[in-house]
């Protein structure tokens, strides 16, 4: 086994969790983050971000969200809530709620209500039992598709997305694209760190022609 000049490889068998975690984390961003609220049985509603979250497929629309366990192998309040309810809103964070965002991923007691903590306002789910952020420029009403327990520290839930709210200046209704600057998403880098989304270009995909005759031109002016 070779290894690459000016690389260093590591075995992934040879790392404690606490090591492939900062490892994955300061080098898989910027991650987008799931603002999740959920409900309890009791009517308790729960917010907190997650970052190891994705959009994984739009035929059927799903999303995953990676929760890792508390120390003691019992679930967090999000995926107890989602097996109890089996729903969930993913609301997406923008720069101007980073602060109370921040607020819900405090380590409250289950009966403490995350977002009148972070003085935001919950919204009724419209197809959904568990409530959605005002304050958030897109919420995603999810049910609970499928829940992947991957060991005892963690569990990969999907949601599959039965209804979107977003800010209607953000989103062209006609042709679906969304403007990222009216947006402002943020994402989550290693350690403490954020990132916004405003260092954006766009770079079409090309053709498989196009490459070919890119690799022909670069020949050519080589042979000349």
């Amino acid at each position: 086994m070779s290894t690459q000049t000016g690389y260093r490889a590591f075995d992934f068998a040879d790392l404690s969790a606490r090591e492939a975690y900062k490892m994955m984390i300061g080098t898989i961003v910027p991650r987008p983050i799931a603002w999740v609220t959920t409900i309890s049985t009791d009517g308790v509603v729960n917010a907190a971000p997650y970052s190891f979250f994705n959009c994984l497929s739009a035929d059927p629309p799903i999303l995953a969200l990676g929760v890792e366990n508390k120390p003691d192998r019992s679930f967090k309040d999000t995926a107890y809530n989602i097996r109890m309810t089996n729903c969930f809103t993913v609301n997406i964070v923008d720069r101007a709620n980073v602060a109370a965002m921040s607020v819900t991923a405090a380590d409250f007691a289950p009966e403490v209500d995350e977002l009148e903590m972070a003085g935001l306002t919950a919204v009724p789910g419209d197809r959904v039992a568990c409530p959605r952020i005002a304050e958030a420029p897109v919420a995603f009403e999810c049910e609970r598709y499928l829940g992947i327990a991957i060991s005892s520290a963690r569990e990969i839930i999907l949601g599959r997305i039965v209804r979107a709210h977003i800010r209607e200046d953000i989103i062209d209704p006609r042709t679906f694209y969304s403007d990222h600057e009216k947006l402002d998403a943020l994402g989550r880098m290693g350690g403490n760190g954020y990132a916004g989304t405003f260092d954006y270009f766009d770079l079409p995909t090309p053709s498989a022609e196009e490459v070919f005759n890119a690799i022909e031109d670069q020949i050519r002016i080589g042979k000349s």
